[in-house]
């Protein structure tokens, strides 16, 4: 609950939280920002980090932050749009390379009893997988721990990597140049400023639309007894 409480502090005060990180760490903001998405995309275990408002948050600030103390923090837009892509394409690559190597043997794993990797969250990506077929890696990058499970499941069910690595570049270049450009241009609005707490939740809130449409879509079937 602890863990669940900082963060969703963090998520609502990222803003401020990455302004003071870039004045505190320099140039290596940058590496901080690529490990946090590489580890989100890449790390099975990792799948809440804030990737998709981390992204928006960054753009805002390709396009310069000033604080109420007149101070400016900034990134740059290429170097970040260039590590950030690295980072999701690679990501998702190393997570495809567990699934299909490790992939059934980390389904296993517990600690105190408990499953490390809930089997709940791998049923909603085969759902995906199910009704958008190799187009999951791709819609899934939008999509809140989807995000992260998607190449993993991709791996243990052994998809093509030519197929899966074509369908990894396209939706890692739409998940994080449309993100960061939507920060960069309107994030420094004032009513984006002034909102940025309800900016954030709605962020998650439309990622997480077509998990729910999903959920309810499937849940109604099984009701009525229809096929999919």
């Amino acid at each position: 609950m602890e863990f669940i409480k900082s963060l969703m502090s963090f998520l609502l005060q990222l803003d401020s939280h990455l302004f003071t990180m870039i004045q505190d760490y320099g140039v290596w903001i940058y590496v901080i920002l690529f490990l946090i998405i590489f580890i989100e995309t890449g790390i099975v275990l990792m799948p809440f980090l804030p990737g998709d408002s981390l992204l928006f948050v960054a753009g805002t600030f390709c396009a310069g932050v000033i604080n109420n103390v007149g101070e400016k923090a900034d990134l740059n837009l290429w170097i970040v749009l260039s590590l950030l892509l690295v980072a999701a394409i690679v990501g998702d690559s190393l997570n495809y390379f567990f699934g299909k190597t490790i992939g059934l043997k980390i389904l296993t794993w517990k600690i105190r009893g408990r499953q490390i990797v809930k089997q709940k969250y791998i049923d909603q990506t085969h759902q995906f997988y199910e009704k958008y077929g190799p187009k999951t890696i791709i819609i899934a990058r939008f999509v809140p721990i989807v995000r992260t499970f998607a190449p993993f499941v991709a791996g243990i069910g052994a998809m093509n990597y030519n197929k899966f690595i074509r369908f990894n570049i396209i939706g890692g270049c739409i998940w994080v140049v449309s993100l960061v450009l939507l920060g960069y241009f309107f994030g420094n609005l004032p009513l984006v400023q002034n909102n940025f707490e309800f900016v954030v939740f709605g962020i998650i809130g439309l990622s997480l639309l077509p998990m729910v449409f999903e959920t309810v879509r499937a849940t109604r079937k099984k009701q009525s007894g229809l096929p999919d």
